[in-house]
């Protein structure tokens, strides 16, 4: 019988491949951004735009993707239950695009953005094309056609960057920065639209009969996720779009410019922070459907420590790799006005090792059914996300978001542990978890004291102290594709 872990790890770098070289990709865009922009406040505004969109795609898939999943298992009708889903997020979309339709002058003013409808009205067309999207790609991640998965993803995302090139290099004015935010949003409508077009077969609703009692149980079960998501993005984004609501002071317009130059040079810092990111939605992609696959494993529990006790060794040597070369990858961001924000990038980073580790930990909630706990959490560390940034960005600007996220990850990973242990026990060896987050930071602290004047004397003395816990990871964790009992 083929080692799950094996499995899981081949499917995390199928689905990596375009989670990872997509990101990698869209990460080209950042010195293109940077460097087009030479004014942060330009880059602010794009980063701004996103941010909602990570709120309205949350809004937009109702968590049906994890709702798919979940009655995929025990369906009778698998492919009712798949057009249930669709069904449900296409309704969902046609409503919220036709309300965005007739209120997009008044949600423009209020996002600072009058005079600029099309910003909005563009936004809601990429949502609603990337949320209808996500069933038929869940469906695939289901049905493990990877391959078919990975080559969508990957067109979309060379489509992106490439009409990006295009339009920033050969077409923008940087006398006209509106412009170029336009042609941003451009180039990613058309590249979302490669999906649905690539995903034609999957939207046959000829002879569609819902089954309502279904679509009933799909959605109560989706409802407490949908709190919990939007709760989460309000901790991963919301710090972008207060940012400029706090800074800006409505009787002295110059403050909107330097409200908007704050959001670009912590949006472009933030983007080096992202490296863990990109391996936990790679990982994301993979893991939820094997965990559901696991149910009925009766070695279940071993194979989580396992996975655990990986995840947290892999995202803590991405840390180390980012942090202890930040020399170097800052020159990932061509304007030197952006280098000021690098000192968050190692507080963003560890922040993502606890969304990682609180991610890996969520899996508990969704297999017990008792997904309200995960909104639980999620609105706690929400709550705490707001308060800290409105009581601290005026004073320490994006400083305050940076610890904010920390301080708001870390919560939420120790709430869902000892939640988790009280409803659905796994014996996560957390002496580990302290080991190797611990040996982590230590170094990179080591790493951080070595300041030479000849800088590739200093990349080899630092990147020994990687290399150092590598080795150590894998005298570790030697025995990890073992099923026996330990961990």
């Amino acid at each position: 019988m083929s080692n799950p872990i094996r499995k899981l790890i081949s499917q995390t770098a199928v689905y990596g491949l375009s989670s990872i070289v997509g990101r990698l990709l869209n990460y080209l865009l950042v010195p293109l951004y940077t460097s087009v922009f030479t004014d942060p406040a330009h880059y602010g505004v794009v980063s701004e735009l996103y941010a909602w969109v990570a709120f309205l795609i949350v809004i937009l898939t109702f968590g049906m993707e994890t709702a798919f999943f979940r009655f995929i298992q025990t369906s009778e009708n698998k492919e009712q239950t798949y057009l249930n889903s669709l069904a449900s997020v296409l309704g969902i979309n046609a409503f919220l695009f036709a309300a965005l339709l007739f209120f997009n002058d008044d949600i423009a003013q209020l996002m600072l953005y009058e005079g600029h409808n099309e910003y909005i009205i563009l936004l809601g067309i990429i949502v609603c094309v990337d949320a209808i999207s996500a069933i038929p790609l869940a469906r695939l991640r289901v049905e493990e056609k990877s391959m078919r998965f990975v080559s969508i993803q990957i067109t979309s995302i060379l489509v992106n960057v490439g009409l990006n090139l295009f339009l920033m290099l050969y077409l923008f004015d940087p006398e006209r920065p509106e412009e170029g935010v336009l042609f941003i949003l451009l180039a990613n409508l058309c590249a979302s639209l490669v999906k649905p077009i690539m995903l034609y077969d999957s939207f046959n609703l000829s002879g569609l009969k819902l089954n309502w009692k279904e679509i009933k149980l799909m959605l109560f079960y989706a409802f407490p996720l949908v709190i919990g998501s939007f709760a989460g993005i309000i901790n991963e984004t919301i710090d972008r779009i207060l940012l400029k609501q706090i800074l800006y002071n409505p009787s002295d317009i110059s403050t909107l410019h330097t409200a908007e130059s704050e959001v670009g040079i912590y949006s472009a810092c933030y983007k080096l922070a992202m490296l863990i990111t990109i391996l936990l939605q790679a990982y994301r992609y993979a893991a939820e459907p094997f965990f559901f696959n696991q149910m009925k494993n009766e070695d279940r529990n071993v194979i989580y420590v396992k996975v655990m006790n990986l995840f947290v060794a892999t995202v803590c040597l991405v840390f180390l790799f980012v942090s202890l070369n930040i020399d170097l990858f800052k020159h990932f961001i061509q304007n030197e006005a952006y280098w000021t924000g690098l000192k968050v990038v190692p507080i963003l980073l560890l922040a993502n090792v606890f969304l990682g580790i609180y991610y890996n930990q969520s899996i508990w909630y969704k297999l017990s059914g008792k997904t309200q706990y995960g909104a639980y959490i999620a609105l706690i560390g929400a709550s705490f996300t707001i308060g800290i940034n409105l009581v601290f960005i005026p004073t320490y600007g994006y400083m305050a978001s940076a610890w904010a996220t920390f301080i708001v990850y870390a919560l939420q990973m120790l709430i869902s542990y000892f939640l988790g242990q009280k409803h659905y026990p796994i014996p996560y060896n957390v002496k580990k978890f302290f080991l190797y987050l611990g040996l982590a930071v230590v170094l990179y602290f080591l790493g951080s004291l070595i300041q030479l004047e000849r800088y590739f004397v200093q990349f080899i003395l630092q990147n020994t102290l990687l290399l150092l816990y590598v080795l150590f990871i894998i005298k570790m964790e030697r025995h990890a594709f073992s099923l026996k009992r330990s961990s």
